[in-house]
């Protein structure tokens, strides 16, 4: 991409058990640099619902655009991606799926040194972290 093609807007998107506030810093330091910075703020619901989210989003921008996803969000920016608007996906200590590739499968087999999620097998469709592991904040 050449300077005079140059992504000038960021679209913020966050990752599972968490909300768009954990990207408060990085958007300060987006925004002094000049650049326009959009957050997604997501239901976490569904990954259907989530890629519906962020191409609401995505709609709105004006011109080339970077989507940054954080942990679950790369899953949801590899989604939302397609747009012709997406100058880049930057994939922030994320997941990073194949086509057809899910976060179960991602990480059923981590490699030794791999921090993986506490996270339980579904239920009722929903997605829970052990709150049994230590270190993880109790309710």
């Amino acid at each position: 991409m050449t300077a005079r093609h140059a992504v000038r807007n960021v679209v913020l998107v966050h990752g599972g058990f968490v909300d768009g506030s954990g990207w408060q810093g990085v958007h300060e330091r987006f925004v002094s640099a000049g650049y326009n910075v959009n957050l997604v703020q997501k239901p976490t619901e569904s990954l259907v619902g989530d890629v519906a989210a962020t191409l609401q989003v995505v709609a709105e921008q004006d011109g080339l655009f970077a989507q940054v996803g954080h942990s679950y969000g790369g899953v949801v920016i590899s989604e939302a991606g397609q747009d012709p608007k997406v100058g880049a996906l930057v994939h922030n200590a994320a997941f990073a799926p194949d086509r057809g590739e899910s976060v179960t499968a991602l990480i059923a087999d981590p490699p030794p040194s791999a921090l993986v999620p506490p996270i339980l097998p579904p239920k009722e469709n929903y997605l829970f972290l052990d709150r049994a592991v230590p270190g993880l904040p109790r309710r």
